[in-house]
């Protein structure tokens, strides 16, 4: 998908370059403006395919919906699917690039047309600008105002459709790019979450911007009558020899808007489900709180059914009434509620915390609880972990939560006496500076180990831990795939075994941990391949 997608960048780029730097209808637009009119349109195109783009990774009930039907998606297509938020970050950067480009290329072209209009270029140039100074005739140079520079440079930005825009829609694009960086997003997530929302006034912006037609070309009339080639040199001339009139010139109508209304419309439709769904109501049945500021909330709401791994959107109005924040479901699709695990770590936690009565040492009444709204749930990597005979888990920190949904889940089919259970072993890796604030999840892990043996199946789960105590860029070197050549920790591997590996936890160890599937896997179809899954949310 990314090497498809980069291609169709590449040939939208160099396919619109050609038109506007060898393409007859522009030949007196490119005579006035030179190299910068293909490199300001070349970039535009790429920006209205960017901007198709852009919206549909983060529709997230399309993507649910996608994901969870086998018929319209297979295993490989899914996995693609689980990367949408790293394709929605090199899409945003693709675009602050072509931004960046088409920026500064019309920066030059205005400066090129008042220089041009004030009689400070060449006089090819200043002949140009000059047709539509007389009755019946249509103008080149957008610029009609005679005002040096950089006062008409200035009066074209503040003053043309396409400079306010243009001004409006870069500052947005600043905004939301500086900051959805790691750093703000853990630190000040309000930050990122408001300045975010900017994109609905750059989208905007983005679909009335061409709207003035500033870009202009010849007419195919007068394509008929004038040929540039052959009439380049006879400017003098136009319009008093036949084969030579005074050409004809027309702004490119606006295209943008054609390119994104489809995903905005859709993006639409998203938000709209999300309402809807904000609206019905959930019901807290229990808060548990769990050493080192954690909490468990265990919830109700009709009709809510959930797969392993999955994870929801919550909004609490009694501490905000616009955030939504995501957390993973900790709870088993067996069990009649459902469950999240949160870590107090920043202005938003903090208030839940304090609104569930956390904070408190006396027990809380249930009519005190703040309201909730959910949304979701959203399918991610972990929902087919039971479509393997072997699995790897890698969970490092809070990152163990998506796996608690899958051991309960594992514990309940044993309990059942599924026979049917294509998963044959669990090896799981647990990296963490301490466990005394998952508890909760080292006493899963106790229940489900007494559990296998019990019923003589003591090998199906195999669990490290490892507490690290370092930063988190220095885990990458902890964990450790078997190589194929070999069973995997005494399991017989037969050929065509995939060995899905499944990491929640940092990048870092996410790129460690891919390099290593693909190292350790076999090169022939008929070997065992270890398939690297992460989650992102």
């Amino acid at each position: 998908v990314k090497f498809v997608w980069l291609g169709l960048n590449v040939f939208l780029f160099v396919w619109y370059y050609w038109v506007y730097a060898f393409g007859k209808k522009y030949y007196y637009t490119t005579k006035l403006l030179g190299a910068a009119l293909p490199l300001a349109r070349a970039p535009a195109a790429c920006l209205n395919f960017n901007c198709l783009l852009i919206l549909l990774p983060v529709c997230r009930n399309l993507l649910s919906f996608l994901r969870g039907s086998s018929a319209c998606c297979s295993t490989r297509i899914r996995r693609q699917l689980d990367r949408n938020l790293t394709f929605h970050k090199m899409v945003a950067w693709m675009i602050a690039l072509h931004s960046a480009i088409h920026t500064i290329a019309h920066l030059f072209n205005v400066e090129w047309c008042v220089n041009a209009r004030v009689n400070n270029s060449d006089s090819y140039s200043i002949a140009l600008s000059e047709i539509g100074d007389k009755k019946n005739e249509t103008y080149l140079n957008f610029v009609r105002e005679r005002i040096k520079n950089p006062e008409g440079g200035l009066l074209v930005a503040v003053t043309r459709l396409a400079g306010v825009t243009g001004i409006i829609i870069t500052l947005c694009l600043i905004l939301i790019i500086t900051s959805s960086t790691k750093i703000i997003r853990r630190s000040y997530f309000e930050v990122f979450w408001y300045t975010h929302h900017l994109f609905v006034i750059f989208f905007i912006g983005l679909a009335i911007h061409g709207a003035e037609r500033i870009v202009r070309g010849q007419t195919e009339e007068s394509l008929k009558k004038h040929d540039p080639v052959m009439c380049e040199q006879h400017i003098s001339d136009w319009g008093k020899i036949k084969d030579c009139p005074v050409p004809e010139f027309s702004g490119n109508p606006p295209m943008t808007w054609k390119w994104i209304v489809g995903p905005m419309f859709l993006y639409l439709c998203e938000r709209l489900v999300r309402f809807w769904r904000s609206q019905q109501k959930v019901v807290i049945t229990k808060v548990v709180t769990h050493p080192f500021k954690t909490i468990e909330l265990q919830m109700k709401k009709k009709g809510f059914k959930m797969e392993v791994g999955q994870y929801i959107f919550v909004k609490c109005p009694t501490v905000s009434k616009l955030e939504w924040h995501p957390f993973t479901l900790t709870s088993a699709p067996e069990e009649d509620f459902f469950s999240i695990h949160i870590r107090i770590v920043g202005d938003w936690t903090e208030g839940l915390f304090n609104a569930c009565g956390c904070d408190k040492q006396e027990f809380q009444d249930a009519w005190k609880l703040p309201k909730i709204a959910v949304d979701g749930p959203f399918g991610t990597a972990s929902e087919d972990v039971f479509s393997y005979e072997v699995v790897m888990l890698v969970g490092a920190g809070i990152g163990v939560t998506p796996f608690a949904s899958i051991l309960k889940s594992v514990w309940y089919k044993y309990c059942d006496n599924a026979t049917n259970l294509r998963l044959k072993k669990i090896y799981f890796y647990w990296l963490c500076r301490d466990t005394h604030a998952f508890e909760w999840f080292a006493d899963l892990l106790q229940l489900l180990e007494t559990q296998m043996q019990e019923r003589n199946n003591a090998g199906f789960l195999s669990y490290n831990i490892y507490l690290t105590g370092w930063d988190e860029s220095q885990v990458r070197a902890r964990v450790h795939i078997s190589g194929p050549s070999s069973s995997v920790q005494g399991l017989p591997v037969s050929p065509f075994t995939r060995i899905g590996v499944f990491l929640c936890g940092p990048e870092a160890l996410a790129e460690t941990l891919s390099k290593q599937s693909i190292s350790n896997s076999e090169s022939g179809p008929r070997g065992v391949h270890f398939i690297f899954n992460k989650e992102n949310f």
